[in-house]
């Protein structure tokens, strides 16, 4: 049998097409064309996408890099022993888009219980967290600012207080998947206005952000605002780099998610020990850290010395 050519398929599709328009019962109303999806797209819309960590923390340059490495190496020699415990104020200014959690504005209760959760997390260093004041400001446009945004530079110009030595926390609803930022203690003499911590309102201890809502959101970036990298900053530490500048927490070739335990993702090379999946400088769940190791200690304490 001769093959048809695509005209001649085309076109008796259009005269079985025809064919059924005229002998259909016209009193009958024509069937609908089934959706392609069954599925409610406002829903869809509004289906919160399933959190995943991010810090929005920004890197050094190398060079600002290599000048806090020679400075902090030179003050963490082999027996380094930190200085007095520190007190450190803490100022919360919390950034709503109206009253109740749902927009931001997070409890008094909440705002206790995060303070607790520092210093259970730095119980380990000498650093100790007390809150020294909670303000609160309804502004819809500073409420969801992205890191390095003319939003975060306003809140920040009006709402910061103290010095070096005072931890400034913003809660608000930065969007974008983000969790949370900060500034690293070396920057501060640059770009004092800058300084301090922004968090995901709802990763507060009791907030929706689950599983990131157990306050560890804040010790992972007041880590970063002390002066750590990520642990699996520099991935396994090939080529000559030195991955996050302390020596007792393993390479990592990337971050780690849950609480994968037993993960070793750095072998050879001379590299030994399982991925650090319960310090706070990682990625996992609140529930999975619990630690930070001594190196990274000793690295806070150095760099509180140094800049703060």
């Amino acid at each position: 049998m001769r093959a048809r050519t695509c005209a001649e398929v085309l076109a008796l599709v259009v005269i079985a097409g025809l064919s059924a328009a005229c002998n259909s019962d016209p009193s009958t109303p024509a069937e609908e064309a089934p959706a392609v999806a069954d599925v409610d797209p406002e829903q869809v819309e509004a289906a919160p996408a399933p959190l995943r960590r991010t810090c929005g923390t920004l890197e050094l340059s190398d060079m600002e890099k290599e000048e806090v490495e020679l400075f902090v190496r030179s003050r963490v020699p082999a027996g380094f022993t930190a200085g007095t415990s520190v007190d450190i104020p803490v100022h919360v200014h919390v950034i709503n888009k109206g009253p109740g959690i749902s927009n931001g504005d997070v409890t008094d209760e909440m705002i206790t219980a995060q303070i607790a959760v520092l210093n259970d997390a730095y119980a380990s260093t000498r650093f100790k967290f007390n809150l020294a004041s909670v303000d609160r400001t309804t502004n819809a446009t500073w409420y969801t600012m992205g890191q390095g945004s003319t939003a975060e530079r306003n809140a920040k110009n009006t709402l910061r207080q103290g010095g070096p030595d005072h931890l400034n926390l913003y809660t608000a609803n930065p969007g974008g998947g983000l969790l949370g930022w900060a500034t690293f203690p070396s920057s501060y003499a640059r770009y004092p206005q800058s300084d301090g911590v922004v968090v995901l309102y709802s990763s507060l201890p009791g907030g929706s952000a689950a599983p990131y809502n157990e306050g560890d959101t804040a010790t992972h970036e007041v880590g970063h605002w002390l002066g750590l990298y990520h642990t699996f900053q520099g991935g396994c530490a090939k080529d000559g780099k030195r991955g996050d500048e302390v020596a007792d927490t393993a390479a990592e070739r990337s971050a780690a998610y849950g609480c994968p335990a037993g993960r070793d993702s750095c072998t050879g090379n001379g590299l030994s020990g399982l991925d650090p999946i319960q310090n706070y400088m990682d990625y996992t769940d609140d529930s999975c850290m619990d630690a930070f190791s001594a190196g990274q200690a000793d690295r806070m304490s150095a760099q509180w010395d140094a800049y703060r």
